[in-house]
């Protein structure tokens, strides 16, 4: 498994914006491209960080931009981009409730 951790700071005032593209963006991703769906937080500091996990590197490079209306809204919101992280899962113990 693979995994990929994103990382933004945006502009005041843009943020239910910014979550609602990557809502959109995320739920196409896993509709189109075998996704297996993000979680978004936003942290103590400010930034906001999306873990996002995927069967495999190649699956996630070749997802194209498959809501081009989400990624706008998300554009518009980011003031900046944090460098990605690229992860490779070592072990997976990540439960929802009642699992």
């Amino acid at each position: 498994m693979f995994a990929v951790i994103y990382r933004w700071r945006l502009h005041e005032g843009k943020e239910q914006q910014f979550a609602a593209g990557w809502h959109r963006v995320t739920r196409a991703m896993h509709k189109h491209c075998g996704s297996y769906g993000s979680r978004l937080h936003q942290a103590d500091d400010g930034t906001w960080v999306a873990y996002a996990r995927w069967p495999d590197a190649a699956t996630r490079e070749g997802c194209p931009d498959v809501d081009p209306e989400g990624e706008a809204m998300m554009s518009d919101a980011i003031a900046e981009h944090l460098p990605t992280i690229r992860c490779h899962v070592v072990d997976d113990l990540l439960a929802e409730p009642g699992d």
